[in-house]
């Protein structure tokens, strides 16, 4: 416990004391949240972009967007005039009422230290992947070491020592065998670690055991991370399992339209060679 909390402590934003959501790399090599960053700038007079879009990485994706601050309203196109001609910028971080482009200077909470983000301001900054999976990896290490009691227990409930995707519950040794009795077809699922949520059991690596996420085109075989960045994998070409099953289905559905469409013709051509094989056997 006491290293999961100091674990925990690394994974704190210093300024709303949560953790990272949507972390962005600062010059100083520490880490600050989009949104955070964004009202430090302001509380400083910055004019910045609103704090509820993407930050640069091409990961960003509305589904990632912090629920925390709403979307302003979008100006007027008199009142952006005036924003314009009086030199307010349009890129986050620039000073407000400055006609000239000028340095941002951000004021790291970590290090107590002025970083200089240059003209574009948080727009020159990155989103920190790796840190932001790091957090979410967490986040699911904190639910799973939760205690999950058995779901057919009758009271007092025992805990749970086994998962069933099929049947979607929990179970404890004895209920466990009491629902998959042998000799049944129940018998034959496969017990897994004890969870409150149950997804659709997805393809696995047979060498490495992990979730596959990617498909190799060179190799035409399905891949996980640790084979993907393998150097038998190195010039291959590679893209997510979803590009390439949108690719294949697209393929395969314009294949079967063809078919569909050329099937009566096709059945005149085999009825016509019919009438030619008999009229050659007479």
């Amino acid at each position: 416990q006491t290293s999961m909390k100091n674990m925990e402590r690394e994974l704190v934003c210093p300024v709303c004391k949560e953790m990272y959501k949507q972390p962005l790399a600062l010059p100083c090599a520490h880490n600050v949240c989009h949104v955070c960053a964004s009202e430090v700038l302001l509380q400083h007079g910055y004019l910045c972009c609103d704090p509820t879009s993407e930050p640069s990485s091409p990961a960003a994706t509305p589904a990632t967007r912090s629920p925390r601050l709403g979307r302003r309203a979008v100006p007027k196109p008199d009142r952006l005039d005036r924003l314009l001609k009086s030199g307010f910028g349009t890129y986050p971080g620039r000073k407000r009422g400055t006609v000239h482009p000028q340095t941002v200077s951000f004021p790291c909470p970590a290090c107590h230290r002025d970083v200089d983000l240059g003209e574009r301001g948080l727009g020159s900054l990155f989103r920190n992947l790796t840190l932001e999976r790091v957090v979410e990896r967490y986040r699911q290490t904190i639910n799973i070491s939760a205690a999950i009691m058995c779901q057919f227990c009758k009271p007092p409930q025992l805990e749970a020592t086994k998962g069933c995707t099929e049947c979607k519950s929990s179970f404890c040794n004895e209920c466990f065998k009491l629902y998959h009795p042998w000799g049944t077809q129940k018998a034959q699922h496969e017990p897994t670690p004890p969870t409150l949520t149950f997804r659709p059991k997805g393809l696995m690596c047979p060498e490495h055991k992990e979730e596959v996420t990617h498909y190799c085109k060179t190799c035409q075989r399905l891949v996980c991370q640790l084979c993907r960045v393998r150097r038998t994998h190195t010039s291959h070409k590679i893209t997510p399992v979803l590009s390439a099953y949108q690719a294949l289905r697209e393929k395969l559905t314009k294949s079967l339209a063809y078919i569909l469409s050329s099937q009566d013709t096709v059945q005149t051509q085999i009825a016509e060679l019919e009438e030619t094989v008999k009229h050659t056997e007479v």
